[in-house]
C-alpha cells in the first residue's frame, strides 16, 4: 500500500481529534441539559391536585421586586407632598428603593393567632421564655420598678409583653420596615388602607426622629423594636425614659419599658385590678354568651346567674366577659376583666393576651 505523505497523515489525525472533542462536548451538553430538566421538574411546584396532570403548575413569584410607581404609589407620594411637605423627588427615589417581598405576603396570610390555644400557648409558655423574662427583669429592675410605680402597670406585664413580642429583644425582625410597609400598602389589597397609613406614619417618625428611613429593621408587618410598635403607635406612645431626646425602642430597653407602660396607661389600665380568672360552669347556659367580642359586656353577677363560678370573689358589678379557649379535647373557660381588654388593644387576639398574662404570672412566681 502506498504510504500517505507525513503532512496528510498529520492533517487526518488533527481532524479526527477535533471530531472527537466536538462529539464529547455535544454529549456533555445533552447530559447537562437533561440534568437541568430533571432538577427543574423536582423543584417546580406541583398542582394542588396531583391527579390532574393537565393543570399547569402554580407560577413561582419572585422573592422580591422593586416597587412599581403605579397610580396608587403616585397618589400616596402626592398626598405626602401636599399634606406633609415632603420633597417629591426625594420621596419618589426612596420608594423606588423599596422592595415588594413575597415572603412578607405569605406570612401576613398565616399569622400564629390562627393556631388553637393549646398549640399557641406552647410557643410562649416555656422555660426559655420564662427564664429570659427573669433575666430581663433583673437586668432592668430599676427602670421596671420606677415605671410600674409611676403608671400602675405591673412590672411582670411589661416584661411579658416584651418577651412575647421579641424574646426580650433577641428577635426584633430582620425586614427593612420600608420594604415591609411598602409591600403591604401597595401589594396586599385586604389591608392596604391600614398599611398605607402606617407607611405614612413611618416616614413622619423618621423625619421627626432624624432617622434614615432605609435603616430601621422590624417584623414582616413593619413592627419595630423591643415592643414591636407599629409606626402609628411609636408616634403616639413611645417614651424617652432617659431624657436623652431619643425614643430609642431598638437599643434602649428603658425606653421600651416606659413605652409599653404608656401604651397601657393611655388605654385605661386600672391600677391594682385583676386581669383574668379561670372559670368553671355547670350546664350549658354559659354558651349563650360566648362570642368573638373582647370588651367586657356583662357583670360578675350576670355570669353567676349562668352558673359560671370563679376561684375568688369579685364585686358583683365588676365588668366581665366569658371566653372559651380550645384545648386538645375540651375547652378552657376564662372570665376576662377590663385590664385583659387593655392587653388586647396591644394585639387584638385573645390568645395573645392570655399567653402574655400567663407568662407574666409564671415570671413573677419564679422571680
Amino acid at each position: 500500500m502506498k504510504k500517505l505523505p507525513f503532512f496528510l497523515c498529520f492533517c487526518n489525525i488533527l481532524l479526527m481529534t477535533v471530531f472527537l472533542i466536538l462529539a464529547s462536548c455535544s454529549t456533555t451538553k445533552t447530559e447537562n441539559t437533561s440534568d437541568q430538566k430533571k432538577a427543574a421538574a423536582v423543584n417546580s411546584p406541583l398542582p394542588i391536585d396531583s391527579k390532574l396532570p393537565s393543570v399547569p403548575p402554580t407560577p413561582v413569584l419572585a422573592q422580591s421586586s422593586p416597587l412599581t410607581l403605579n397610580e396608587q404609589v403616585k397618589i400616596f407620594i402626592q398626598r405626602m407632598v401636599v399634606q406633609h411637605h415632603f420633597n417629591e423627588q426625594a420621596l419618589t427615589t426612596l420608594l423606588q428603593s423599596a422592595n415588594v417581598k413575597e415572603n412578607i405576603l405569605k406570612r401576613i396570610s398565616s399569622p400564629a393567632e390562627a393556631l388553637p390555644w393549646y398549640k399557641y400557648r406552647k410557643i410562649f409558655l416555656n422555660d426559655a421564655r420564662i427564664l429570659g423574662g427573669i433575666k430581663f427583669w433583673h437586668d432592668n429592675e430599676k427602670a421596671l420598678t420606677h415605671v410600674s410605680t409611676q403608671t400602675g402597670v405591673p412590672a411582670e406585664i411589661i416584661v411579658a409583653i416584651i418577651g412575647v413580642e421579641t424574646g426580650y429583644g433577641k428577635n426584633m425582625g430582620n425586614e427593612r420596615v420600608l420594604d415591609a410597609l411598602s409591600t403591604l400598602a401597595f401589594a396586599y389589597p385586604p389591608r392596604s388602607a391600614f398599611f398605607t397609613s402606617e407607611l405614612e406614619n413611618f416616614l413622619l417618625l423618621c423625619r421627626d426622629e432624624n432617622i434614615n428611613p432605609n435603616e430601621p429593621l422590624g417584623s414582616y408587618a413593619g413592627a419595630m423594636g423591643y415592643p414591636q410598635f407599629m409606626p402609628s403607635s411609636f408616634r403616639t406612645f413611645a417614651k424617652d425614659y432617659n431624657d436623652d431626646n431619643q425614643r430609642d425602642i431598638w437599643h434602649n430597653p428603658s425606653d421600651a419599658i416606659a413605652s409599653v407602660a404608656n401604651y397601657f396607661t393611655k388605654h385605661d389600665w386600672q391600677r391594682g385590678q385583676e386581669i383574668a380568672l379561670p372559670a368553671t360552669a355547670v350546664g350549658n347556659q354559659y354558651k349563650s354568651v360566648l362570642d368573638k367580642g373582647l370588651k367586657p359586656n356583662m357583670t360578675i353577677a350576670q355570669l353567676s346567674r349562668l352558673n359560671v363560678s370563679l376561684p375568688t370573689d369579685l364585686p358583683s358589678s365588676t365588668p366581665a366577659k366569658l371566653l372559651a379557649f380550645d384545648q386538645a379535647d375540651n375547652e378552657e373557660l376564662w372570665v376576662i376583666l377590663p385590664n385583659f381588654y387593655v392587653i388586647t388593644r396591644y394585639n387584638h387576639s385573645p390568645l395573645y393576651a392570655l399567653a402574655a398574662y400567663q407568662l407574666s404570672q409564671e415570671i413573677k412566681r419564679r422571680f
